[in-house]
């Protein structure tokens, strides 16, 4: 409790909070490595204090920061100079539950979200802004297929995987012609803040240079629910990147981000796999 004092004490000093009156609520983790607290002035959640590795601190600051005019996100209230922790914003709500049909909450995050992020330089490599960079994009879903493979194993038959490989390739040739952008990199429903069956937030920032249908086939296929063409198609025509982005490259790329989700769910969502196989078995059909 030493070091989260001592945070509070220099947000006295900012004054960006009043003596007395204060709580701290430690909030649960799920995937995130660092320690997450809720800040509560006179009863009312307040921000969030986040303390993690530096590198973690720093990106997520310049990515909130970048997209400070995005009102999903959460404000950078104050930033440590060292980059121990940051403070945010707190946004009501709830992540996972009584979030609304995948249709609605999904425009909201075309329209406030994805369309707004910018274009990044082109000598800027590939990947995660605190992880490996990838000479292509390609390179980065290849990773990406290898890992899903190891975990998926033989949940699915030999013929799948060598789809999903097959895929990847058709993929490829989309991907060498991709313009770079600076993306959230982690859009999935444990990372939406819901509040009256309604999107209202988008937290956690895990920040990626990637192509822009990286996070939006990310959200989609992050809960089973609604995981089908019929919801997909009205969001293509919001969606609809460029001239050249097809129906076919769409549903192709959901098919890949499909199987990295049944890989990652394998790992860490264990109780939501004969979910996403059921809907797996639809969305093979378009394998071939």
């Amino acid at each position: 409790m030493e070091k989260i004092d001592k945070i509070i004490d220099v947000l006295k000093s900012e004054g960006l909070l009043r003596n007395g009156g204060i709580e701290l609520k430690q909030m649960n983790r799920g995937t995130t490595r660092g320690v997450l607290y809720t800040l509560i002035q006179d009863k009312s959640p307040a921000y969030v204090i986040k303390m993690d590795d530096s590198k973690i601190i720093s990106s997520t600051k310049d990515f909130l920061l970048a997209y400070k005019e995005i009102s999903v996100l959460p404000d950078v209230i104050y930033a440590d100079e060292n980059n121990k922790y940051l403070v945010y914003t707190y946004i009501y709500g709830e992540t996972h539950h009584n979030r609304g049909s995948k249709l609605e909450w999904m425009t909201i995050l075309i329209q406030e979200l994805f369309t707004k992020y910018y274009k990044v330089n082109d000598d800027i490599s590939w990947g995660r802004v605190n992880g490996l960079h990838r000479s292509t994009w390609s390179d980065f879903n290849n990773i990406s297929f290898q890992l899903a493979h190891e975990s998926i194993g033989n949940h699915l038959p030999n013929e799948d995987h060598k789809g999903v490989k097959e895929l990847i390739e058709k993929l490829s040739d989309f991907h060498n012609q991709e313009e770079k952008y600076y993306l959230h990199g982690d859009t999935g429903i444990h990372n939406f803040v819901y509040y009256s069956n309604k999107l209202v937030g988008v937290i956690d920032p895990s920040p990626l240079i990637g192509p822009r249908i990286y996070d939006f086939t990310y959200a989609f296929c992050s809960s089973p629910d609604s995981l089908n063409i019929k919801t997909l198609l009205p969001l293509f025509e919001l969606w609809k990147d460029n001239k050249l982005f097809t129906e076919e490259r769409l549903i192709n790329e959901v098919i890949f981000q499909l199987y990295t989700r049944i890989g990652t769910c394998i790992k860490v969502h264990p109780q939501d796999l004969s979910s996403y196989m059921k809907v797996w078995s639809e969305w093979r059909e378009y394998l071939s």
